[in-house]
């Protein structure tokens, strides 16, 4: 690989925060998972890398779009004045390439799926687009981002069903609602702690979250009572699944990430927000991906729980 190339995935890597993709992804897995539970989780080659292509088109699109509208800030920001457009590692029109494409790519992708997915593209980018603008006008951002975020579980879901039905329940469209519903409380918790970062300056620009308007201690409490719901969503989930005890297991290790979560946000400094951001939540979201794999992989280590 020339330095060349290398230099210009790293930007790539950088300007998307692709590291952060390790977010959604396992639960769009999981519910790939699901949906083909009958095949012990698989759906085949093609429909496995398509899903991979159609949320690295999604992430991608959004973030792009993220840095694009959000670069005036940026560049006032002191903890973010060195990204890729305030600092000029990339152009204004390498941003909008990178974007456009990205977006392109899930739908093609979606396209390749089946007419289902392709039908519901265009709402997709709408929505993981539009959570960057909404901190101009709503306290409620963080409920937009998790709604943007809870579409993965979704589209994975149709990506292999390329149908809605209702019944029977295990295998209805409910099964990726009730997970959906997971992630958007998820979101709201942890973002409200990314957000601590920002207070002082988003309070001075007039930029809305519920850190500006609660004050950080009443939205740390807000995002511990969301974290607090999505493991409860969690473990119904669960149950209607009819998982066992290695999925019962890694809900207990999501639990003890919630809580150190939140014990390092209250505790720490903001120095340590990003460990409490970032790492713990990965764990989270592979340790749910782990655990649902094993149940619908490993049948036969679905051990009794009650």
């Amino acid at each position: 690989m020339s330095s060349a190339l290398a230099a210009w995935l790293r930007n790539y890597a950088g300007f998307v925060k692709l590291s952060h993709t390790l977010f959604a992804l396992p639960f769009a897995l999981a519910s790939m998972l699901l949906a083909a539970r009958d095949n012990r989780g698989w759906p085949g080659w093609r429909t496995f890398l398509l899903i991979l292509l159609a949320m690295t088109g999604a992430r991608t699109c959004a973030m792009a779009f993220n840095r694009i509208v959000d670069r005036k800030f940026d560049a006032l920001n002191p903890r973010t004045s060195d990204r890729h457009l305030p600092a000029s590692i990339i152009s204004l029109t390498t941003a909008w390439t990178v974007c456009l494409s990205g977006g392109l790519l899930l739908v093609l992708a979606a396209w390749l799926l089946n007419p289902l997915c392709f039908y519901l593209s265009p709402v997709a980018l709408f929505m993981v687009c539009f959570y960057s603008v909404t901190k101009r006008f709503t306290d409620y951002t963080h409920v937009w981002l998790g709604l943007a975020l809870a579409l993965s579980p979704l589209g994975a879901w149709l990506a292999v069903r390329g149908q809605i039905a209702w019944f029977p329940i295990r295998e209805s469209i409910l099964i990726p609602l009730i997970l959906a519903s997971a992630v958007v409380f998820w979101l709201i918790g942890f973002d409200i702690i990314y957000s601590l970062q920002d207070y002082e300056f988003d309070k001075k620009q007039g930029l809305k979250s519920l850190v500006v308007a609660w004050g950080p201690k009443n939205a740390l409490k807000a995002a511990f009572l969301s974290h607090l719901i999505t493991w409860g969503i969690l473990g119904l989930f669960g149950v209607i699944c009819r998982f066992r005890i290695a999925y019962f297991v890694g809900l207990l290790i999501i639990l003890v990430c919630f809580l150190m979560e939140h014990w390092l946000a209250r505790r720490r400094s903001l120095n340590w927000v990003n460990i409490a951001f970032f790492r713990l939540n990965v764990l989270v979201s592979i340790v749910f991906l782990v655990a649902t794999a094993t149940e619908v992989i490993f049948p036969w280590v679905r051990f009794k729980f009650f």
